[in-house]
């Protein structure tokens, strides 16, 4: 009974991950392409501001998704800051990371 208890215990732990890994995925995806559309539109009103995307249609509880755009008013090569975490029971993924945007 234990090996059977501990076998579905690996099972559930490693879905779990998978399914974390891929929203985290999405989520990071969705980020870049949100900035990425942002900077072909010139859209001055979210260069150098911290935007909270809504996630809600996604259907992935307990996310959040934040979008820092950088660069490029200023002449530089634009950046996005990439927020994103997403959770499932007790488990947490972050990802924080700095992407540069060629268009």
């Amino acid at each position: 009974m234990y090996v059977l208890t501990g076998g579905a215990n690996t099972m559930l732990f490693q879905s779990d991950t998978a399914y974390l890994k891929a929203c985290e995925r999405n989520l990071v995806t969705s980020g870049l392409a949100w900035a990425k559309q942002n900077i072909r539109n010139n859209s001055r009103e979210t260069f150098e501001k911290t935007v909270e995307l809504d996630v809600s249609k996604m259907n992935i509880r307990g996310s959040t998704l934040i979008v820092t755009i950088r660069g490029l008013p200023t002449g530089e090569e634009p950046q996005a800051q990439i927020n994103a975490s997403c959770s499932r029971g007790r488990r947490t993924f972050k990802h924080d990371d700095k992407y540069k945007i060629r268009l």
